[in-house]
């Protein structure tokens, strides 16, 4: 069948070739012959340089049953969501929702992000930021552990930090001049233009060590992770485009362990890499979960080969990533296609999977972020159900 999502039709990826046609049919033919999973090999950088690199799991991989709680927010009269892109909680349970709602502006380029806040029962509180100067293309949303609240802008290469009440605390990166005659949107030439310290190209998201230093994945253009002191001083970035340990095509979420390593979905290469807080590489994993049978996209054809090598659109591409807090914490990761969550050991040894693509509840259509304040409750944010869903596991 002829393939329309080529691409990341809401980020803009382009193919890496990381996920080769062979993987697939072989994940594929798995499903259809049993619940074993097969476990993936090196990956050809990693075993030329000693990298360590695993696939997720051997084994069976066991469904974990779960609720989708009702109406876990809750809009005002006359107010709606757009496509849902991020998702966060705070140490009070309050809910906090990035949405490319509120639109403004033409058809093509509008601006479109904004950022609003439940309490623990999805009572709408307020709208934080309301036509913030930064606020052009929403991406992501974190609570760190002060409860202040960061926003990624993937439109406008920023990265904003709101105190608890709602003030802007810090900026990070700038905004194009609207005054200037060549502002326009980024092209993604190949290779990427050089990358500048303190300014990000299509920023993705953020997450932050024991020490308040933040960590952001910096994200379409970029492919790099940048690290910023607590007060908000470039400290260093690496990463650049590529295949091998320590590039990345696509950074697209990013999340910090109790350890002080940064776990980064390279989702167009099809792997999560995990690093010390100064970059060193520590291994990558990828995720081998065999794709249940009749598994169909919530939207456009099948995947065909080019979108399988392209990455997004592989199973087991991570889109979003999350860590649960606690003792004996787990990693979650999303995927568009076949539409599931993953929920793994720290090292990506999968512990089960939940969900799958579509338009009710307990399906999901492209989850852009997680959130997993406990270790059985997750909040996911979707894109084409323009909504964001709370789960609870039957552990």
């Amino acid at each position: 069948m002829r393939l329309r999502l080529n691409g990341c039709p809401c980020c803009g990826d382009t193919p890496s070739g990381m996920w080769h046609r062979r993987h697939f049919l072989r994940a594929a033919g798995a499903a259809m012959a049993s619940a074993t999973l097969a476990p993936a090999g090196a990956l050809a950088d990693a075993a030329s340089t000693g990298a360590a690199s695993t696939g997720a799991a051997a084994g069976a991989v066991p469904t974990i049953a779960y609720d989708s709680v009702p109406d876990p927010v809750r809009m005002p009269t006359d107010m709606y969501l757009g496509e849902c892109s991020g998702v966060a909680v705070n140490s009070k349970g309050h809910v906090f929702v990035l949405s490319r709602g509120d639109t403004t502006g033409p058809a093509y380029g509008a601006a479109a992000a904004q950022l609003l806040e439940f309490d623990p029962d999805g009572r709408f509180v307020r709208e934080i930021g309301h036509r913030l100067y930064a606020w052009s293309f929403a991406h992501a949303v974190k609570v760190d552990a002060a409860d202040n609240v960061w926003v990624t802008d993937k439109g406008s290469d920023m990265v904003i930090k709101f105190t608890p009440e709602g003030r802007v605390a810090l900026v990070l990166g700038r905004k194009q001049e609207a005054a200037d005659e060549l502002t326009a949107p980024l092209k993604h030439p190949n290779p990427p233009l050089p990358a500048v310290d303190g300014y990000f190209r299509q920023v993705t998201d953020v997450a932050w060590d024991a020490a308040g230093n933040s960590y952001i994945s910096d994200g379409y253009i970029n492919s790099r992770v940048a690290k910023v002191d607590r007060d908000g001083n470039w400290v260093k970035s690496w990463g650049e485009r590529g295949t091998g340990p320590g590039q990345f095509h696509t950074p697209h979420s990013i999340a910090v362990d109790a350890q002080g390593l940064v776990y980064v979905a390279d989702r167009s290469n099809r792997r999560i890499q995990v690093f010390d807080g100064e970059g060193a590489f520590k291994r990558q994993f990828t995720i081998d979960v065999p794709v249940p049978p009749g598994a169909r996209p919530v939207i456009g054809d099948m995947p065909d080969e080019g979108a399988i090598a392209a990455g997004t659109f592989a199973p087991g591409s991570p889109w979003a990533i999350c860590i649960s807090p606690g003792p004996d914490p787990v990693l979650y990761s999303s995927d568009a296609y076949p539409g599931r969550i993953y929920r793994m050991t720290l090292d990506g040894r999968v512990l089960g999977v939940l969900g799958q693509a579509g338009r009710q509840p307990k399906q999901f259509g492209w989850i852009h972020q997680m959130a997993c304040p406990t270790k059985d409750t997750l909040y996911v944010a979707e894109l084409l159900n323009w909504r964001v869903q709370k789960l609870v596991l039957h552990a």
